[in-house]
């Protein structure tokens, strides 16, 4: 009997471009994939040897990751969490050598992204922006980033790489950064 193919990964574009950065040098501890729907990015990453922690709040998505991991062959940390509850900050301070966050945006969050990263650790951020109900959903603009938001949050970090414009394949309106927390 031949067994069934693994479930093909398929990381967002930004990860692969710039996955040297997760590898070397080497992170100050784990890698958190932040609302993680399926668990693409953080799954990639695994298989790239990093430790790695998905967590979202959908219990179906955490099933759907959970079975992409097994079928790649690598462990993940699981956990299902509200990052929205109110007054509540559920990322542990100086916590994480990596955090990927993707088409996700909860503005009462970013204070707790910021303190979970460690020192010398590197954040990912990539959502949509205002001109995205041009292309599609999301439409609400609690979910959409003004122009330079993003930039705004962590401009006074080593910024890598940023982009804020549209993408194409599929076209969408997006803003990147990929950035290093100071290590004084």
């Amino acid at each position: 009997m031949i067994p069934a193919p693994s479930p093909s990964l398929n990381p967002a574009a930004y990860l692969k471009d710039h996955l040297r950065v997760f590898l070397e040098p080497a992170l100050p501890g784990p890698v958190l994939d932040l609302a993680c729907g399926d668990g693409h990015n953080g799954v990639f990453l695994a298989c790239k040897g990093l430790p790695v922690l998905c967590w979202d709040r959908s219990s179906e998505a955490l099933d759907r990751a959970r079975e992409l991991a097994r079928a790649h062959g690598v462990n993940l940390d699981f956990r299902q969490v509200d990052l929205e509850k109110e007054g509540v900050n559920p990322l542990p301070e100086d916590s994480c050598g990596g955090i990927l966050v993707f088409r996700y945006l909860h503005r009462p969050l970013i204070p707790c992204i910021r303190k979970a990263l460690k020192r010398g650790g590197v954040l990912m951020y990539e959502t949509f922006t205002v001109e995205q109900s041009k292309f599609g959903k999301p439409h609400n603009p609690d979910f959409l980033l003004k122009p330079g938001e993003l930039y705004s949050w962590f401009e006074d970090w080593e910024v890598l790489a940023c982009f804020e414009g549209i993408e194409e394949a599929p076209r969408r309106a997006v803003a990147q950064i990929l950035c290093r927390k100071p290590d004084p």
